[in-house]
């Protein structure tokens, strides 16, 4: 009898191709993937995989069991979508995927409010910059900053976030424009929009630090390391002055999205009218930490 886990280790594998893919997804480390993979190959006594050094290549077999299996793995996240409204007065938790910068300044503030009103509900909060899936129920529910385009998702534009240059009072004080340094997103953070902008304006001119973590440049920037594309509700925090005129700045939309068979839930519809009501750009602006 083949074992359900296997098969959804052997899946990630098929899908990903390498290990350490394959284990970012699980969340577990490569040597579980590659025990998981071997122990199905076992006992279904067909070899799934050419091993090459770098890629899991599948074998010809491997994708016929790669092509069923993908089938099984959506049948059972389409069953856990399916009993995710339970009856009595059980705690549901529903798992709610958003960038870091906007779970902290915008959603964990306002949690104990919302479980007041619906005392039934409990938030798995997954502060990522990835972006999950939810077909495979990494979560319920994500905060994007980029439009999804898969069709079986239900999407809701829910306001928009506005990047401004910002750096210290101080460094802008003590510097001309030609001697600004710049806080960039490391290589993997390239295509997003703010680091397109901002790459396009700091040509020609030193790049200070990279980091992947959006905290992190907002913390450099406050110490006078150099200036940062930055949400604008991070200033007041930060200390933070903008580095030439306000019209300087990229807009990017933010979306509330959930999967197509979640629709007539209603507790998914209750924790998207509290995500919405959260990140609403008026209510952000009373009660965000910028306007504190």
């Amino acid at each position: 009898m083949l074992d359900w886990d296997d098969l959804r280790f052997f899946v990630a594998l098929a899908d990903e191709g390498s290990l350490s893919a394959a284990a970012r997804r699980l969340k577990v480390d490569h040597a579980t993937v590659a025990r998981r993979v071997q122990a199905l190959e076992e006992k279904a006594g067909i070899r799934l995989f050419d091993r090459r050094p770098r890629r899991y290549l599948l074998t010809e077999k491997g994708r016929l069991v790669a092509e069923r299996a993908r089938r099984m793995e959506g049948e059972v996240f389409a069953l856990e979508r399916d009993i995710l409204e339970t009856e009595g007065e059980a705690p549901v938790e529903i798992s709610v995927s958003a960038p870091p910068v906007l779970t902290s300044f915008f959603l964990t503030p306002r949690i104990a409010a919302f479980y007041e009103a619906r005392p039934r509900i409990r938030l798995r909060l997954v502060a990522d910059v990835r972006n999950v899936s939810l077909t495979r129920r990494e979560a319920d529910i994500a905060v994007r900053l980029s439009r999804p385009t898969d069709p079986s998702l239900i999407i809701r534009r829910a306001g928009s976030v506005r990047y401004l240059l910002l750096a210290s009072p101080a460094y802008l004080a003590t510097r001309k424009p030609e001697q600004y340094g710049f806080i960039l997103f490391d290589e993997l953070l390239d295509e997003t929009p703010q680091q397109v902008w901002l790459k396009r304006i700091s040509a020609g001119r030193e790049t200070v630090l990279r980091t992947n973590d959006l905290s992190v440049q907002c913390a450099a920037a406050a110490a006078g390391v150099g200036i940062a594309a930055l949400p604008d509700f991070v200033a007041a925090t930060y200390g933070l002055q903008v580095a030439g005129g306000e019209g300087e700045h990229i807009t990017r939309d933010i979306y509330l999205t959930y999967h197509h068979d979640l629709r007539d839930s209603d507790t998914i519809a209750a924790t998207v009218g509290f995500l919405a009501e959260c990140l609403r750009p008026e209510r952000r602006g009373r009660d965000g930490p910028s306007g504190q």
